[in-house]
């Protein structure tokens, strides 16, 4: 009534001012109305933030459990005043509080879609800067926030120690360094939520064996396990992980398992047993540079598949390139397919870490063979993704009596090669049946990436042909091609994104640059093993963490840990950065497949240029490895960086059993809140718990894997 008699006021001569306070009152109205619905929807947001905070509980406060070891008593220092809540009689689970929900709110949704973008990518090394080292990325400052609050609380404990007043101080990977407070409160605001337990305190583990088709060979993400039906091959021609997180137990062999014979016993024969494989029976019978004798598989010295002997071979390949100079400027080498560990085996005696690359379609199990004789071996399909090394790492890339199509899919396969060749490297491939139609396409795309063919040689001797290829150190005569095929990558395509990524039909440009990892040659060996060339950024972080796994390795691991040294070979550190625990162990009869996390920063081109091996991995996931392949497993703080990204944790300690023989050692060093949950889980397994000492809120834990088996 009040607005109709505004309106007929209006109408009138004097009625301007009317009309204008009517047009104010309506507006007013308006925004009364539109302030009320607005506020209901910000409500409604309010509440699906809160729900996917309560998702997220933070740690449960369980009672303190204590483990007597070696005079000190293992703690849990999780925070008093925490509820806790059960969930289906096992899992624990607490509401956070609302201040903590508010804080985390607007950081949660930046989080998320740092996390999208990440995915997308494939891995930490997708960001336009392939090497994290030289300085933290704005990207990996918010994505791996807790990863690097946990690196700071890091405290590495000395179980020689006594009071622990010697502890050799903790490496620090990062730049800041926070108290004990401040790194609980980075904890529960950096990525907006509160976190909970790794590992359920309550729950209860009851194992039984896969029902797998590969058996006690089981690698869950190679092997294709289907039901019913019949197929082709039982790899996959690419790697693909099953939907659901391996929770069961690899079984042993049939006709049983045997301890390995140690080394260098093991590098003239292993339990066959061990190893036994009905492809391998058959290829037994067709060649003579391994043989069945008893219970033993024997490789008798100077017998390989090369016809004169591998020494006449190495021999071969010095002359027809003198500066090829074994165990000096070579040192780390890829041997494509793994058909014959005696190039290895004859390698290491001059000083060369060769790493066999065992193929998909690899029935025979020979990658097997050679990690049983204590050989470095990886299992990975090469068809349409890239490889598991940085690029610009070996020294040399070996394949020999080599089969592959390397000129098919538009050379895609070779450009691979020469993705992970060090600039300068050689590419040493020996074929016994060329044709000429490969030969020619051979020549054809070689030349089209500018490789050298420094000799090709036909051996009378050795039945095989051989040619040495020579990646070009340069830039310069990718600009001399008549056709620009394969072109050039495009500058924003990073060499080092390997989780994941398709292989390329493109040549990545040679570093230049001495701030770039490849531009210049290592040092010979030994020296490179503590030489660091310009393009490492922090070269007194390397120099501290040599020195710090130096102490811990002379102090602790050799002479406190009740371990029987001479009987591990295959050692995998299953998080490490700079190589530290493998160059503190160059001196032993020992090899160290260096693992770096997908997730964590790209140390991996630093490991190998001090001469060591390594590989990228994601721990949720299954790793390419036969069974029973390890002696020991070293993980320093792995499981404390995992907490947001793997599903089901627990599964990364099936893992460990998958891949430790029976007998074998794992040695955990991480939060004390962890551990003891995971000693819970290593004994429901019928693993030993040999020592564990704590101190403050860091301890460590060593268990050995025994023969049980559900």
């Amino acid at each position: 009534m009040a607005i109709a008699r505004l309106v007929r006021q209006a109408k009138r001569p004097h009625g301007l001012w009317v009309k204008m306070t009517a047009v104010t009152i309506l507006g007013l109205c308006f925004i009364f109305v539109w302030a009320v619905f607005s506020s209901s929807s910000s409500s409604v947001t309010s509440q699906r933030e809160s729900f996917e905070d309560i998702a997220e509980p933070v740690s449960s406060s369980h009672k303190p459990r204590k483990v007597e070891g070696g005079g000190n008593k293992l703690k849990d220092e999780s925070k008093k005043g925490e509820s806790e809540k059960k969930s289906n009689g096992s899992s624990s689970a607490t509401r956070p509080h609302p201040e903590q929900q508010h804080k985390g709110r607007d950081k949660k949704k930046e989080k998320k879609k740092v996390h999208k973008e990440d995915k997308e990518k494939g891995n930490h090394q997708g960001s336009e800067d392939p090497q994290p080292q030289h300085g933290q990325e704005e990207k990996e400052k918010e994505k791996g926030e807790d990863e690097r609050v946990d690196r700071e609380s890091e405290v590495d404990v000395d179980v020689d120690a006594g009071t622990g007043t010697d502890l050799a101080e903790s490496v620090d990977q990062d730049s800041e360094v926070l108290e004990d407070g401040d790194v609980e409160e980075l904890r529960k605001t950096s990525k907006g939520k509160v976190k909970g337990p790794l590992f359920d305190p309550n729950a209860s583990y009851r194992w039984k064996l896969c029902s797998t088709r590969s058996k006690h060979n089981y690698i869950p993400c190679i092997d294709i396990e289907v039901g019913g039906g019949k197929v082709p091959s039982y790899r996959h021609t690419e790697r693909s992980c099953p939907r659901t997180p391996l929770m069961c137990l690899v079984p042993l062999p049939h006709e049983g398992y045997g301890t390995p014979l140690p080394w260098p016993e093991s590098k003239l024969k292993i339990l066959y047993k061990n190893v036994a494989h009905p492809k391998l029976a058959a290829y037994i019978k067709r060649h003579s540079w391994l043989m069945e004798s008893g219970e033993y598989l024997t490789f008798p010295q100077n017998q390989s598949e090369f016809k004169g002997g591998i020494h006449h071979y190495l021999e071969s390949i010095e002359e027809m390139v003198p500066d090829i100079e074994w165990g000096k400027n070579i040192r780390v080498v890829l041997d494509i397919g793994c058909t014959d560990s005696s190039f290895a085996a004859a390698l290491l005696d001059k000083e060369v870490l060769t790493l066999s690359l065992g193929l998909k379609n690899d029935l025979v199990d020979l990658a097997q063979v050679a990690l049983e004789r204590g050989f470095p071996a990886v299992i990975s399909p090469f068809s349409r993704r890239r490889l598991p090394f940085p690029s610009q790492v070996f020294d040399a890339i070996h394949c020999g009596g080599c089969g592959i199509p390397w000129h098919s899919n538009g050379g895609k396969l070779l450009l691979e090669m020469n993705r992970i060749l060090r600039p300068g490297g050689y590419f040493i491939m020996s074929t016994k049946h060329d044709s000429i139609e490969e030969e020619e396409a051979m020549t054809t795309l070689t030349a089209s990436i500018c490789w050298n063919v420094l000799a090709h040689k036909s051996d009378d001797v050795g039945e095989v042909g051989v040619k040495i290829y020579q990646k070009p150190e340069g830039n310069d005569i990718y600009e001399l091609r008549r056709k620009k095929v394969p072109p050039l990558c495009k500058e924003n395509e990073n060499p080092d994104a390997v989780w994941y990524v398709p292989t390329k039909t493109c040549l990545h440009t040679i570093p230049s640059g001495i701030e770039q990892h490849g531009a210049e040659w290592p040092e010979e060996w030994p020296k490179r093993l503590e030489s660091y060339p310009d393009w490492v950024n922090n070269k007194e972080k390397v120099v501290a963490d040599t020195n710090h796994w130096n102490a811990i390795v002379n102090k602790s691991y050799l002479n406190g840990l009740g371990i029987n040294w001479t009987s591990i070979r295959n050692i995998m550190d299953m998080k490490s950065i700079y190589g530290g625990l493998a160059a503190a162990l160059s001196q032993q009869k020992v090899w160290v497949m260096n693992v770096v996390p997908v997730h964590a920063p790209d140390t991996l081109p630093i490991i190998f240029e001090r001469g060591l091996i390594g590989i990228y991995h994601d721990w949720c996931e299954s790793l390419g490895t036969y069974p029973r392949t390890y002696d020991l497993l070293h993980a320093d703080h792995l499981f404390s960086r995992l907490k947001n990204r793997c599903k089901q944790p627990v599964t990364i300690v099936v893992e460990m059993d998958r891949i430790l023989r029976p007998g074998g050692w794992t040695i955990i060093r991480d939060k004390v809140k962890i551990l003891n949950p995971l000693e819970e889980i290593l004994k429901s397994m019928q693993w030993k718990i040999r020592m564990t000492f704590a101190q403050d809120k860091e301890g460590i834990l060593c268990a050995q894997k025994t023969m049980w088996r559900p």
